[in-house]
C-alpha cells in the first residue's frame, strides 16, 4: 500500500535517515516517539509537503516522490484542526472536493457526517464548535475526498481528556468502516495500543523499532522503546551464566539467558513489594527504603532505593494505605524474573 524507501530529509539542524516502512492496505499505522523526533516531518513528506533530499515513497505501487499534494490521493488533519474560519461546516468539509475538482458526493457526505453526529451543525462556522466538534469536522473533510490514507497528526493531543476518548472511539469505527488506510502521528503509547494494529517508532529521526503494537509494548529491542514503552526499571548488566550484574544490584536469571544481554528490564507493576521479609520468596528479594511516593490517583507510584538503584514499583492506593507505606519507611522488594524482559 505505502512503501517508504530510504527516505532522508536534511535540514540544517535535523534530519531524517534512511527510514524504511512498509504499510498494509486498510491498517492503522502508529508513528510513535517523543517531541522532534520527525514523526511530523515523516508525514509531511508522505502528504507531499516537505520535499525529500532522498529515497522514494510509492502509494498504491505508483512512485508518488514527486507528485504534488492535490494529487496523491491524501487526507491530512493536523492537531490544530486547520479549518477555515470564515466557512460553515459543510463548506469546510466540502472544499477539498471543491479543490480537486471531485463531484460532491452528498450522500457520502451525509453519511459520514450522521455517523460522526455533526449533521446538526452544518451551517455552523468554526468560532461555534467545541474542540472535539472541530476535530470530527476536520476528519470528515479529510474523509471526503475518498483518499487511499489518511494522515493525522496527534489529532488527540489539543481536545480535553473528557472529548480524547469520544474521537478515539470515532477515529476506530471511521477505520472500520470507511475501510481506509490511517497513519497516525501521537506521543502517547495508550492512544497507539487502542488504536494501532502496528507501529513504528522514531528517536531523533532514526526508526528504533517497527512491528505490532503489542510487540512494541512488551518486547522492545533498544533501551530507548523500552523507556517510551513504560518501562522505568531498566538496568545495564553483564550476564554470567544464571547472575546479571549492574552497578550496585546482582539479579539472579535464568541460565539460558543470552550471555550477550546488556539491559535488563522490568514494569513497576510486576515489583512485589513487602512490609516485611517475605518468608516463600528467595529469589531476587532485596531490602530498600522509600526514597518518593507519587500519587496517581487510583494508583501510587514508588521509588525504592536497593543497594544505590532506585526501583520503580506500581501499586494500588489501597495497598499503599493498607501496609502504611510512606517516605523513609523500610520495605522489602521481590523481582520475579519470569516478569525480566532482555535487550542485546
Amino acid at each position: 500500500m505505502i512503501q517508504i524507501q530510504d527516505l532522508c530529509i536534511r535540514f540544517s539542524d535535523f534530519a531524517l535517515k534512511h527510514v524504511n516502512i512498509n504499510i498494509k492496505q486498510q491498517e492503522f499505522f502508529i508513528l510513535l516517539g517523543p517531541t522532534g523526533s520527525g514523526k511530523t516531518l515523516l508525514v509531511e513528506s508522505i502528504a507531499g509537503i516537505t520535499p525529500i533530499t532522498s529515497g522514494k515513497i510509492l502509494i498504491d505501487g505508483h512512485d508518488m516522490t514527486h507528485v504534488p499534494p492535490e494529487k496523491r490521493k491524501v487526507g491530512i488533519v493536523y492537531q490544530d484542526y486547520a479549518l477555515f474560519p470564515h466557512m460553515t461546516v459543510m463548506e469546510n468539509i466540502q472544499y477539498g472536493l471543491l479543490c480537486q475538482k471531485k463531484n460532491l458526493d452528498q450522500q457520502r457526505i451525509h453519511d459520514l457526517m450522521l455517523k460522526t453526529q455533526i449533521l446538526k451543525l452544518s451551517d455552523r462556522k468554526p468560532k461555534h464548535l467545541s474542540g472535539g466538534e472541530k476535530q470530527r469536522v476536520a476528519l470528515i473533510r479529510a474523509l471526503a475526498v475518498k483518499p487511499s490514507v489518511v494522515l493525522l497528526d496527534e489529532p488527540l493531543s489539543a481536545l480535553d481528556p473528557c472529548f480524547r476518548d469520544d474521537i478515539q472511539k470515532l477515529l476506530k469505527m471511521l477505520h472500520k468502516q470507511t475501510k481506509t488506510t490511517f497513519i497516525m502521528v501521537t506521543h502517547n503509547f495508550a492512544e497507539a495500543l487502542f488504536l494501532g494494529d502496528r507501529a513504528a517508532v522514531l528517536n531523533n529521526g532514526v526508526i528504533e523499532q517497527t512491528g505490532p503494537v503489542v510487540s512494541l509494548f512488551n518486547h522492545p529491542h533498544t533501551p530507548f522503546v523500552a523507556q517510551y514503552m513504560g518501562f522505568k526499571n531498566i538496568f545495564e548488566v553483564k550476564v554470567d551464566n544464571d547472575k546479571a550484574t549492574s552497578n550496585h544490584i546482582e539479579f539472579k536469571i535464568p541460565p539460558t539467558i543470552d550471555p550477550r544481554t546488556r539491559y535488563i528490564c522490568f514494569r513497576g507493576e510486576d515489583v512485589h513489594i513487602y512490609a516485611e521479609r517475605p518468608s516463600s520468596v528467595t529469589v531476587n528479594t532485596f531490602l530498600g527504603i522509600i526514597e518518593e511516593i507519587v500519587d496517581r490517583g487510583p494508583y501510587c507510584e514508588l521509588f525504592v532505593n536497593t543497594n544505590n538503584s532506585q526501583i520503580h514499583v506500581i501499586i494500588t492506593k489501597g495497598e499503599l494505605i493498607k501496609h502504611d507505606y510512606h517516605l523513609e519507611k523500610i520495605v522489602f522488594i521481590s523481582l520475579p524474573p519470569a516478569t525480566f524482559h532482555y535487550i542485546l
